[in-house]
């Protein structure tokens, strides 16, 4: 990813840019066959040399065409040169060679979201019946499994995956229409004929730039990627609290946890996610104020997206490695999952009661009134909630235990389980 931003990817997309123009002028006329042919043939850049030209002539487009020239004139084709950015503008170049870009990004990241989608998928699996309980403003709520949390993610993932592939063609046009859009000196034909060969379509219509809410979508599409891998990072932060040891990200033999404490064990990788994910969502706003500009177009959005465009790729393309890595090693204790769930002695059955209670004839508020003083109770003294209520002569009265015993069973409140992931998943 790094590589696609780099500076000579970057001026080696407009180099492509600017011969397929050539070409496509050629094959009407307009710029000589053997001067295309020659251009495609010798042209060529230094990085170094583009530079050195820029701090002269403060244009990054004007030092990047005249150095070409200078490898034409190195080669002895001087003279075909003057045919190269024939008719284009500087913005023809760069908005149609940003295109380039972002789709060579966005093929790595389109990679990245199925790697994380296959193994979230895998771990789904393997956890669909490993029994976990619920939470609800961080409190017990009912029973899960930890597999129905990893097929949300899972599924999550796939509407990022349609989401980002959208955005990524949304993105796939170029522009050769000049200095205002109205194609002044090459023709609509010619811009077809130019994107077809550089795997583009043509913008139906821009200004001097393509429109930028297609580079707003895409930022914010990147930020929903990445508030996934936050999602899930945030999850196993929480799950590896010593208090609750329900899961923790990979600890590797001779990593150190605190310069000061030997025992700990700190979930880093996913608080760096965390706090990565943030950065990108932050690019999001900086995206969405390009895309007002000053009639046909100002500068404002190019400063922008030189810092905006590679940082969020690069960003997204990190975070989805680390969350895939973190997922795929994630340590899961079942155990404690287990042990975490019967530690309020059948509490999180109480809603399964409530409901047994009121379809065996007791009155909803009656039945609510009962469970929830049982439930306090257990709660504030830390008592048997399940015992207290076979005992309750109430409840006794229209539930015998079978039927008691049947509303704390784990099975009924699983049963549909199966319903789930075949939804998620198929079959």
């Amino acid at each position: 990813m790094g590589r696609i931003w780099s500076d000579r990817n970057r001026f080696q997309q407009w180099l492509e840019v600017e011969l397929a123009a050539s070409e496509a002028l050629a094959e009407r006329g307009v710029v000589p066959a053997e001067a295309a042919r020659l251009l495609r043939a010798h042209a060529g850049f230094e990085v170094d040399r583009i530079h050195e030209i820029e701090k002269e002539v403060k244009h990054d487009v004007i030092a990047f065409t005249t150095a070409v020239a200078e490898t034409m004139a190195a080669a002895g084709y001087a003279e075909a040169s003057r045919w190269l950015h024939y008719g284009l503008t500087s913005n023809d170049v760069v908005d149609t060679a940003q295109a380039l870009l972002l789709q060579q990004a966005s093929a790595i990241l389109l990679r990245g979201i199925e790697a994380l989608r296959a193994v979230l998928k895998r771990r789904a699996l393997e956890f669909k019946d490993t029994v976990q309980i619920g939470r609800t403003h961080g409190v017990h709520a009912e029973p899960i499994t930890f597999g129905l949390k990893l097929a949300i993610w899972h599924e999550e993932a796939g509407r990022n995956l349609a989401r980002f592939r959208a955005a990524a063609e949304d993105l796939r046009v170029g522009k050769t229409s000049g200095a205002v859009g109205t194609f002044g000196h090459i023709e609509p034909e010619v811009e077809e004929a130019i994107c077809a060969r550089l795997n583009l379509k043509p913008a139906a219509i821009a200004s001097q730039v393509i429109q930028r809410d297609r580079h707003a979508n895409f930022v914010s599409t990147l930020a929903l990627v990445t508030a996934l891998c936050e999602k899930i990072a945030l999850e196993v932060r929480h799950l590896q609290r010593t208090e609750v040891r329900e899961a923790e990200e990979y600890f590797s033999r001779g990593q150190k946890g605190s310069s000061a404490m030997p025992h700990k064990r700190n979930p880093v990788t996913c608080e760096q996610i965390c706090g990565l994910a943030r950065v990108v969502r932050a690019n999001v706003q900086a995206a969405f104020e390009d895309v007002a500009l000053w009639h046909e177009r100002d500068i404002s959005h190019s400063s922008v997206e030189r810092v905006v465009l590679p940082d969020s790729t690069i960003l997204a393309d990190y975070l989805l490695e680390k969350t895939t890595r973190l997922v795929d090693r994630l340590l899961v204790y079942p155990e404690r999952m287990r042990r975490n769930l019967d530690m309020t002695r059948g509490l999180v059955f109480s809603g399964q009661l409530l409901l047994d209670l009121a379809a065996a004839g007791m009155l909803r508020e009656q039945a609510y009134r009962i469970v929830q003083s049982h439930a306090m109770r257990a709660w504030e003294e830390e008592g048997d909630f399940r015992a207290a209520v076979m005992a309750d002569p109430e409840i006794r009265a229209v539930l015998d235990p079978d039927q008691i015993a049947h509303a704390f069973s784990l099975e009924r409140q699983l049963k549909n389980v199966d319903k789930i992931f075949a939804r998620v998943f198929g079959g």
